[in-house]
């Protein structure tokens, strides 16, 4: 059964981009690109992108306004798949239809006019937020899925590596922006290191593995990872607190690795002081009645590889 998983689970990948990308020494900690031409972003996700943002609602001066982005950093079509689906949900628990951001390419399965998820797309998406919003009134909603590297996310794409992102790049587009009340959830490996960098009073940080393990799940044939599949698909579709919707999908995820027999991923979150300030008055306006979860369940390749072996 190991042989089976270990082909489908994320390990193996986080691993091979274990060395860190260079940067060019830059306070922004702007990462360096890998491999020129490929890496660049087109025009036409340039065009798209402008086009989605010009068409953000303004923020409602006395109303909390969610403003969300996501953001697939990878080609393989699981990620973009879930960044569709995790935009739906957010978007629908947070109150924010016509206020949110989708950065995603290829799915495997559908083409649509979206601009794929990159380095300057990520970039240029939070800093339209930021310039639509009221920062000392409104919040940003950040989810984030993709490979990971014990130096940051590995942005990739047509399976080129082109860039590490580290924790202080991001840490220095969402200050450059004022965005300080803010959610952000980071699904690949070793995307604890990403807690120390981004917590602050004001913040919520959820990410799906500790600092030193990996997380799961992230197959090209997936819908889902496990983190995104818990929290997202699961979790977060219901009408409850944030905190107790991250308790639920880290049980979630606890229960499918001790049946996949998987090293835990250990799940953080760092949930401050202030956040509950802005957090609260939209999470008043939830959804009452839960979402269906939708696609192929994550824990489905263990399921088959256990089925296998017996």
């Amino acid at each position: 059964m190991k042989a089976r998983l270990t082909a489908w689970l994320c390990f193996g990948l986080a691993a091979s981009l274990a060395a860190p990308a260079p940067t060019g020494g830059q306070m922004s900690g702007r990462p360096a690109m890998q491999r020129p031409g490929s890496a660049a972003v087109t025009d036409l996700d340039r065009r798209r992108l402008a086009d989605a943002a010009d068409a953000l609602a303004p923020q409602r001066p006395g109303t909390v306004d969610a403003y969300v982005v996501v953001a697939a950093l990878d080609s393989d079509p699981v990620f973009a798949r879930e960044a569709r689906e995790a935009a739906r949900v957010l978007a629908r628990r947070y109150d924010a239809v016509g206020r949110t951001l989708l950065l995603a390419g290829f799915d495997g399965r559908n083409i649509d006019p979206l601009p794929r998820g990159s380095l300057e797309t990520l970039e240029t998406a939070l800093n339209r937020v930021a310039k639509t919003m009221d920062p000392a009134e409104d919040a940003l909603i950040l989810y984030i899925t993709a490979h990971g590297t014990p130096a940051g996310l590995a942005w990739r794409d047509q399976g080129d590596f082109l860039a590490t992102l580290p924790p202080t790049w991001l840490d220095y587009v969402l200050k450059h922006g004022g965005l300080r009340n803010r959610l952000v959830m980071i699904s690949p490996c070793f995307s604890g290191l990403f807690v120390p960098a981004l917590a602050t009073a004001e913040a919520v940080v959820i990410t799906a593995a500790a600092a030193d393990r990996t997380s799961f799940g992230c197959a090209a044939e997936n819908d889902w990872t496990f983190f995104g599949d818990a929290l997202v698909n699961h979790a977060l579709r219901k009408n409850q607190p944030l905190a107790t919707a991250f308790g639920e999908a880290r049980t979630l995820i606890g229960n499918w690795e001790t049946r996949g027999k998987l090293i835990p991923s250990d799940p953080q979150i760092a949930f401050g002081a202030r956040a509950a300030l802005w957090l609260h008055p939209i999470e008043m306006r939830m959804p009452r009645a839960p979402g269906l979860p939708v696609g192929r369940p994550a824990t489905d390749a263990i399921d088959e590889a256990i089925a296998a072996n017996h």
